[in-house]
């Protein structure tokens, strides 16, 4: 008996040990902009290792967003991906946490940099860029204009149809708007045009994420997936316009 429970013991420290002596899986990060000479090495969609190198050139930059945060890379050089990102993945939840369009009230957005907006949800959906459009809940749409000044109405309708499904009026100084389901249903892989006051038109097709993408890497190539580069555009400019004013 004594020697039974003995070598029992024996056999789980030495599973304890193997345990021990696994190698840790390394962490990726996801390429989610890539500029320059070597952009066709580094393409929109890459995964890199934590512990992997990228050799870059003079005039590259490569962003890189991981479960960490974000790292902007530029050349000449070669640099180690899992060094200290220059933005934490926390900087990031009021642009892409999820559902935020349907919990924040539409009207004007505060902190929007005069005469360069930019859209401050990724699930706000910018009624002058055509494109997919990835969206938690295709029932709380909510539009997004870049500019304040005065009052401007959008036609909502379908590419087939000649007679809008409903108008958007945006007050002046107001930038979201939200979009009537009752209106304008949307179901996964529907696409509408959208015409401005000004007759020029963008085409938005919805997609229906199905799943709860916390990390923002994860996010990221959920985006790249689905086809939804506008969105992923959104944010790569928006990471690297953090990590520019954080010295990076």
């Amino acid at each position: 008996m004594f020697l039974d429970k003995f070598a029992s013991r024996l056999a789980a420290l030495a599973l304890a040990g193997t345990a021990l002596a696994l190698p840790v899986a390394a962490m990726a990060g996801v390429v989610v902009k890539s500029t320059g000479p070597s952009s066709t090495k580094y393409p929109v969609g890459t995964k890199v290792d934590d512990s992997a190198s990228i050799t870059l050139k003079a005039g590259d930059v490569v962003t890189v967003l991981t479960a960490d945060g974000t790292r902007v890379i530029k050349g000449a050089g070669t640099f180690r991906v899992g060094d200290r990102p220059q933005v934490a993945a926390d900087r990031f939840a009021s642009l892409t946490r999820k559902r935020a369009a349907t919990r924040v009230r539409t009207g004007a957005v505060r902190g929007e940099p005069e005469g360069n907006p930019t859209n401050p949800s990724l699930w706000y959906v910018d009624v002058t860029r055509s494109g997919t459009i990835c969206l938690y809940d295709l029932a709380t749409v909510r539009l997004w204009r870049p500019g304040t000044d005065g009052t401007s109405t959008y036609l909502i309708g379908k590419p087939t149809a000649a007679l809008p499904l409903a108008e958007v009026t945006f007050d002046d100084t107001v930038t979201v708007a939200a979009l009537d389901p009752a209106r304008v249903p949307i179901a996964d892989g529907d696409s509408f045009v959208i015409s401005a006051p000004d007759s020029s038109t963008s085409i938005v097709k919805f997609v229906l994420l199905g799943e709860d993408y916390e990390a923002p890497d994860m996010l990221a190539e959920a985006l790249i997936d689905k086809g939804c580069a506008v969105q992923l555009e959104t944010l790569a400019s928006s990471l690297e316009a953090s990590a520019e004013a954080n010295g990076g």
